[in-house]
């Protein structure tokens, strides 16, 4: 039970200073957004006596917005080499170091009469969010029995969902969302940098990472055993001296020689497919729609935040759902649900959004839409998407291909945010149409090729992968060595 205990608060420690940010500064930004365009405006007349024009102040604000995404490329490209050369826990300790800046930058930004600090106060937030959605995965998944690795790994969603959901109850008027209060709103991430900074010391690095990276198998047993207890190590620490021999003499890859590698062509299709799916399937956009159609649906304009915290809250229950029945599911049933049931849901809200003013009860079945909608992107697409990239691939490997999933998060995040507000304006009630069509290929593509990683080993997973990538090959070209001479007939 102690041990069940240390690997909770493991996951805690990794979560709250993790992924937790990375939703809780996507949505802290909304609630002021008028009163920092208002800023804005009043800083440069100030400063130069003639008032902003209402585009300018626009673009400034898409500024401010976009700079997070651009952050977050930028961390997803660092992340690789720090939990190479750092490790995985000491690359999260760091990271705080980014929101501390950020915290300063913005808290002050008022009082320094600079717009500019708030920018570049997003920017290192972005990296920080960037930094934690790759490598606290993969500290996690590491960490877990193969058991339990599908559910530690899934926390990572869980606390992004938390994240949003407390920023989005943070950023209530009542709370930091006032006039008055923004510049404390946008330095509040401080509080979860400054509690990872206190509890994460006190847990184990990743056995994983000790054992096959440094070769430290001392410190790895003393690892295990802090996070396992006395139980019987033998057959974790076997499998682990596998994966060891396995790798041995490589050196960690550069995500260029994934692409040149035959032998991971399809853990990199997957992960490439998934990756960019996650944000290209319209969730996010969801947000957007939100304070619309609840609005429509004759919601008062003052109760609407109330009512988008349920939205948050939706992804977080489900996320939750998921953490519990994914190593009893399985992976592939939870992404082709999700993404056929948000399909169908697109569907649905496209139609509701065209007849929305020619049927009275159109409205509330909008919402019940932006609702279904949330949960199908919560019980799968969101959670299981961060776990694969740990499973497919090798320890070698792991660091080079969160980098590549990472910044295809990031640039399509950015991408998607830039180019929504022109597919409305283009497509009107139609705007889903996009969204519809990567969530069906999606769907298609993991019904068809994605292979089933739910308690598998490392290397297990890795030889149904080498199967796939060499079906037609069966060349002498590719000789491994002696183990595979004894397969070979004469």
């Amino acid at each position: 039970q102690l041990q069940n205990k240390i690997l909770i608060l493991t996951i805690c420690a990794a979560g709250i200073g993790g992924t937790f940010q990375y939703g809780y500064n996507i949505s802290i930004i909304n609630a002021p957004a008028s009163y920092i365009q208002a800023f804005m405006n009043t800083t440069w007349l100030e400063r130069t006596g003639a008032p902003l024009e209402s585009n300018v102040i626009l673009l400034l604000w898409s500024f401010t917005v976009s700079a997070y995404p651009l952050g977050g490329l930028t961390g997803a490209v660092v992340a690789g080499p720090m939990a190479i050369m750092l490790g995985r826990k000491m690359s999260l300790l760091l990271n705080n170091v980014f929101v501390i800046i950020a915290a300063a930058l913005s808290g002050f930004s008022r009082m320094a009469k600079s717009f500019e600090m708030i920018m570049l106060s997003r920017f290192f937030t972005g990296i920080n969010a960037g930094v934690s959605m790759n490598i606290q995965p993969m500290y996690l998944a590491e960490s877990a029995p193969k058991k339990l690795r599908g559910a530690v790994a899934l926390t990572s969603a869980s606390f992004t969902a938390l994240g949003l959901v407390l920023g989005q109850v943070v950023g209530l008027r009542e709370l930091l969302g006032g006039e008055e209060s923004w510049p404390f709103l946008l330095a509040s991430n401080v509080v979860p940098a400054l509690i990872q900074l206190t509890a994460l010391p006190w847990f184990p690095e990743s056995p994983r990472y000790l054992l096959i990276d440094r070769g430290d198998k001392e410190s790895c047993i003393s690892a295990l055993q802090k996070l396992r207890g006395t139980s019987d190590l033998s057959a974790e620490l076997e499998e682990m001296l596998a994966e060891q021999a396995a790798v041995k003499g490589q050196r960690a890859k550069n995500p260029w020689e994934l692409f040149q590698n035959p032998s991971l062509r399809w853990q990199l299709v997957s992960i490439v497919v998934l990756s960019s799916a996650m944000q290209l399937c319209g969730n996010d956009s969801m947000y957007f729609y939100a304070a619309y159609v609840f609005q429509e649906a004759g919601i008062p304009r003052d109760k609407i935040p109330y009512v988008v915290i349920g939205t948050g809250s939706c992804e977080l229950i489900t996320s939750v759902t998921c953490n519990m029945i994914i190593d009893y599911a399985g992976r592939r049933p939870l992404l082709l649900g999700g993404y056929i049931f948000m399909a169908g849901w697109a569907i649905v809200f496209m139609v509701a959004l065209s007849q929305q003013t020619q049927i009275s009860w159109m409205p509330y079945l909008s919402m019940a839409c932006i609702f279904a909608y949330i949960l199908s992107f919560g019980i799968g697409p969101a959670g299981v998407t961060g776990v694969l990239p740990t499973e497919v691939f090798d320890q070698m490997s792991r660091p080079a291909a969160y980098m590549i999933c990472g910044s295809l998060l990031w640039f399509n995040l950015f991408l998607v945010g830039t180019a929504f507000p022109f597919i409305v304006k283009s497509l009107a009630h139609f705007c889903y149409i996009p969204f519809l069509v990567v969530c069906v290929c999606t769907a298609l593509y993991v019904g068809f090729f994605l292979p089933e990683t739910k308690g598998k080993s490392f290397l297990e997973i890795s030889e149904e992968f080498k199967k796939r990538n060499f079906k037609t090959k069966t060349r002498a070209g590719f000789y491994k060595g002696p183990e595979e001479i004894k397969t070979t007939t004469l």
